[in-house]
């Protein structure tokens, strides 16, 4: 019998997440001027700078470009971001061997087929709920919720409650 996903929580040190389609809803605004424009969820960043004040790493591979999605992240204090990376595997084992990072303690969030191959190498694979067929398939958890609309909140909450970490935020924050 295959393990429930929520055996695999409590080993969660590291997310790591693609961009469009997970912060975003895959969709993009063209301006006039040809500037590509992607809508993000504040509920993920918020998520975000709690896994990072609490210790976790997070790390970015999307095949994207975008400098504006790169400032955003870093504006969240993410700074292991891999842009342009078409084949992930490349940046993923990268990653995991500057931090000799273990694939077990790896949550993978993607939702299209260049997510796959480090889908299938880490723990937890998770997706957006709009995901393709095929993610959905190598996904040991489907989020309720759609890319670009707190997805990336959904699982980094699930880990730290899991860990304990998500309440302790908020008991520091009203002492």
């Amino acid at each position: 019998m295959e393990k429930s996903y929520k055996e695999y929580l409590k080993d969660i040190t590291t997310f790591i997440f693609d961009v469009d389609g997970v912060f975003t809803d895959g969709s993009l605004l063209v301006t006039s001027k040809g500037e590509l424009l992607r809508n993000m969820s504040v509920k993920d960043g918020y998520a975000i700078k709690v896994a990072l004040d609490k210790g976790y790493k997070v790390c970015i591979i999307t095949g994207g470009t975008n400098e504006g999605v790169r400032t955003r992240l870093k504006a969240l204090g993410v700074t292991d971001i891999y842009m342009g990376a078409h084949y992930k595997m490349d940046a993923l084992e990268e990653y995991m061997d500057i931090y000799h990072i273990e694939a077990e303690n790896i949550l993978y969030m993607g939702d299209d087929i260049p997510d796959i191959p480090p889908m299938k190498a880490v723990a937890l694979a998770t997706c957006p709920q709009n995901a393709v067929a095929e993610v959905k398939n190598v996904s040991n958890y489907i989020s309720h919720i759609n890319g670009g609309h707190g997805c990336v909140r959904d699982v980094i909450e699930q880990v730290l409650k899991v860990r304990g970490d998500w309440t302790s935020h908020f008991s520091a924050a009203n002492d």
